[in-house]
């Protein structure tokens, strides 16, 4: 996945014929003095910009991610295509960016010859522990074709406000990621202060339900499910990740055997999954309408990709974790986030379908969801609780 500069450049070089008069006057234009700075990214290495950086190319959909909201002007590219809904918050100029692929995360791998393309000034590559074993090879394959690499830890929800920090020096806009770096820590503030007194053994216990079967989920040391710990929640799936990737597998038996207090869904179709005949009735938190469906417009508010958004994911779950505990208003909560980040409010329509609780046994894409709470809560946490060995 790494090495997709290489045979591609050769091809570039190869079919370009270059003229004597025109390679005269390249070497003329690189003898030239250029204005550049030196910067040191978040993983402690110096590295020499332009003075000026006006094209930025994000290879990873964290990254990306930040970019659009704290410059999207400067953004050249995205990893992933645009889904239905998203231009309503995002600048038109970014819906119609070209899509390159990525270094790392999801989606498909990054191509030496359309990043070249778009003439990035500067790369931001995924810093922090999920990268470490890949950075110089990133270093490599980007002073290949030429372009500065820069590493951006974002790794955890509290590495965002360094992060936006970091990016908001580098580009001139400072003051615009203070606010947002302001923003993700007094979330993380927010919660933590709320949930800080939950004992272990009444922590509410969650099952992770990923894929169209609801059988891939996440171990409790896997980053996928950082917000779900930073809320209060007990993650079932008790393990160290076999990769970064995650989804691992697991089965229904194991599911009714965790008996979670409640399931948080990533994929619609496996709402329909969740009907009155099917087997997944047999789970409590199934019969009880313990399920939550994970909001994902224009970015998902907990993972794939992680993002800043896990600042508002913390305090909507948080609140279905605990209500008593932590009392939000969430739609005003909801307003005011996508305002700040995104410039645009959500209308009445679109809160009452993402914080609605999902009828099960419906495709929930069609749904017409109402404002619903959950069923009522327990006087700590708002489930049933073990009180046995975690």
């Amino acid at each position: 996945m790494f090495s997709f500069f290489t045979a591609a450049l050769r091809r570039i070089v190869r079919r370009r014929e270059v003229a004597p008069a025109a390679l005269a006057c390249g070497l003329l234009l690189a003898a030239l003095p250029a204005q550049a700075r030196e910067v040191t990214d978040m993983l402690g290495r110096k590295v020499e910009v332009p003075e000026r950086i006006q094209r930025v190319l994000g290879t990873a959909p964290p990254l990306t991610s930040l970019l659009m909201v704290l410059a999207p002007d400067s953004l050249v590219g995205l990893n992933l295509p645009p889904q239905p809904g998203d231009e309503r918050y995002l600048p038109a100029g970014v819906t119609r960016l070209p899509q390159v692929g990525s270094m790392l995360g999801h989606g498909a791998t990054m191509n030496a010859e359309t990043v070249l393309a778009l003439k990035p000034d500067v790369a931001l590559a995924w810093g922090g522990e999920i990268s470490m074993s890949n950075v110089d090879n990133i270093v490599r394959q980007f002073e290949r074709i030429g372009v500065p690499v820069l590493f951006v830890n974002v790794d955890t929800l509290a590495d965002w406000p360094r992060a936006f920090d970091f990016v908001g020096s580098l580009l001139g806009r400072g003051e615009r990621a203070a606010q947002l770096g302001g923003e993700v820590q007094a979330a993380l503030d927010k919660v933590q202060a709320a949930l800080d007194k939950v004992q272990a053994a009444r922590r509410t216990r969650v099952y992770y339900a990923q894929g169209a079967d609801g059988l891939s989920t996440e171990c409790n040391e896997s980053f996928h499910v950082e917000p779900i710990a930073l809320a209060g929640g007990y993650n079932v799936h008790r393990c160290k990740p076999s990769s970064h990737v995650g989804m691992e597998k697991v089965s229904l038996e194991q599911v009714l055997a965790w008996d979670p207090d409640l399931i948080i869904v990533q994929d619609r179709a496996f709402l329909a999954r969740l009907g009155a005949d099917g087997p997944w009735r047999n789970v409590r938190a199934v019969r009880e309408g313990r399920v939550l469906l994970v909001p994902r417009t224009p970015m998902n508010w907990l993972d794939r990709p992680p993002s800043f958004m896990r600042a508002l994911g913390i305090q909507w779950l948080a609140n279905r974790f605990y209500p008593h505990r932590f009392p939000a208003d969430l739609n005003a909560t909801t307003r005011a986030f996508y305002q700040r980040f995104y410039g645009v409010e959500p209308d009445a329509a679109q809160l009452a379908q993402w914080l609605a609780t999902p009828a099960l046994g419906t495709d929930a894409a069609a749904a017409a969801p109402t404002p619903a709470a959950m069923p009522a809560p327990a006087p700590e946490g708002g489930m049933h609780h073990h009180h046995g060995q975690h």
